[in-house]
């Protein structure tokens, strides 16, 4: 039986089937998916996900990787027949190789992202992906949704970090591609295939990751603003004075801060103004500090920013991203919310924050927005949560109007509507709708040529 093998296949510690154990695994962090399983089973090598997935294919049974469990588009949860094997990466968590002249770490899918920066910072080197998530979520899953974060402005999404993968493929083949040139045009760049797909392409097991010099000192900056529109004139000239040096520049409403003051002990309000909008900036500055100062005066002598504080210690700018990070902690206290992973052209963030303001108004009116995001990269976290006092489950009900709304906005301004969370089972509605004929017919052929019996996560993405 196939209980038995993959029991075999992963040894007494390596499996789970009781309820109360698997329940973590069954749903994502705000509950929306659940799922039912066979069996968790968690291998400790590459060897072993290629014989778990072996073992599943020759009785057409769907496996369903997970990571670290933070997605928010239910990509890493089974489907509620209880017919599927969830495959975890948590044991495989090692540190293969660290080489710090050659500027490179080569890690196991199931490595903690914190625990990833760490060794590169133990080695004299740093490692750029930074995510709220990063003490819990895992580099495989990083990869397999190509996450953004915060740090997106200077080095680029998950996907720009990798320099070669492991992949097992659904047959059970296992694909070497560790390799860390940074120039090889020998043939297709097969690593693109599986970055972003959400383990409907192949099991990402282990990657060989980009490495870079320390930034050196960090000016941290909290910002206070007129308008959204103000975020991105201030955007172009602070790149124009301080060029590559912007490391995170993050916009927040005057409701997203309000709600981290409410309800996140030891937070405060930078300002003892109000202001409905703020930016917080992390600019690399080496002994450069004043460069920064001098940047945001500048702005503020043309009404581009109206107040600056820039941080005095890493206390001050820790305090600082601690409010940043908390936002999504601090919502769910609000009730219930939608939740909006979006991305529009730079340019046009100002336009879609006015639109969509207005959709609000006309289909949800009482309603509270939280906005929030990298607005460095196009990507915002545009939350709308339920009024006071309302039923979650109506508001919900009502606010599909307003999703469709908001995703048809930013499809018409060229935007995406999964900027850095992936697909997974909520959005592929969306993603019919936001891509061609052509774009949709190319994915459903790569995923027939590398999964033609759908094993791997079927029913998300595609």
């Amino acid at each position: 039986m196939l209980l038995d093998a993959l029991k075999t296949i992963v040894g007494p510690k390596g499996w789970v089937s009781d309820n109360a154990e698997l329940e973590p695994h069954l749903t994502e962090s705000r509950g929306v998916a659940r799922g039912k399983t066979l069996i968790m089973v968690s291998p400790r090598s590459t060897q072993e996900v290629a014989r778990i997935v072996q073992a599943c294919a020759r009785e057409h049974v769907g496996v369903v990787p997970q990571g670290g469990n933070t997605g928010l588009c239910g990509g890493a949860i089974p489907d509620d027949t209880g017919e599927q094997v969830l495959l975890s990466l948590a044991r495989m968590n090692a540190i293969r190789n660290i080489d710090p002249q050659d500027f490179s770490i080569t890690v196991e899918a199931g490595c903690i992202l914190s625990v990833v920066q760490d060794a590169a910072l133990s080695a004299g080197r740093y490692f750029p992906l930074s995510l709220a998530a990063e003490g819990s979520c895992q580099i495989g899953g990083n990869l397999s949704t190509d996450a953004g974060g915060i740090n997106v402005i200077r080095y680029g999404t998950a996907r720009q970090q990798v320099l070669g993968l492991e992949v097992v493929l659904a047959d059970g083949r296992v694909w070497d591609g560790l390799r860390s040139l940074r120039k090889d045009t020998a043939g297709y760049d097969l690593k693109q295939l599986f970055l972003g797909s959400e383990g409907t392409l192949g099991i990402i097991t282990a990657a060989t990751l980009k490495l870079y010099p320390e930034p050196g000192e960090m000016a941290t900056a909290f910002i206070a603003l007129n308008s959204a529109h103000q975020a991105v004139e201030l955007l172009a000239l602070l790149r124009d004075k301080l060029s590559d040096r912007i490391q995170a520049f993050e916009l927040i409403s005057d409701r997203a801060l309000r709600f981290v003051i409410r309800h996140i002990p030891g937070t405060s309000a930078p300002f003892d103004a109000s202001w409905p909008w703020f930016v917080l900036l992390d600019a690399a500055v080496g002994d450069g500090a004043q460069l920064v100062e001098e940047a945001l005066a500048a702005a503020i002598d043309l009404g581009v920013a109206q107040d600056a504080i820039v941080a005095k210690n890493g206390s001050e700018a820790a305090a600082f991203w601690r409010a940043r990070h908390s936002i999504s902690e601090a919502q769910r206290f609000e009730g219930a919310s939608l939740k909006h992973d979006i991305s529009v052209p730079i340019g046009k963030l100002g336009e879609f924050l006015e639109r969509a303001a207005k959709l609000i108004e006309e289909l949800l009116p009482s309603s509270r927005l939280v906005a929030f995001g990298h607005i460095g990269d196009g990507n915002l976290h545009y939350n709308v949560s339920q009024p006071k006092k309302a039923d979650p489950d109506e508001f919900r009900i009502a606010g599909k109007a307003l999703t469709a709304a908001i995703y048809a906005l930013v499809t018409k301004l060229g935007g995406s509507t999964s900027a850095e969370h992936g697909i997974g089972t909520f959005k592929k509605a969306d993603l019919l709708n936001c891509r061609s004929r052509t774009e949709i017919d190319l994915m459903r052929t790569v995923k027939q040529a590398l999964d033609p019996d759908n094993i791997l996560n079927p029913g998300k993405v595609i």
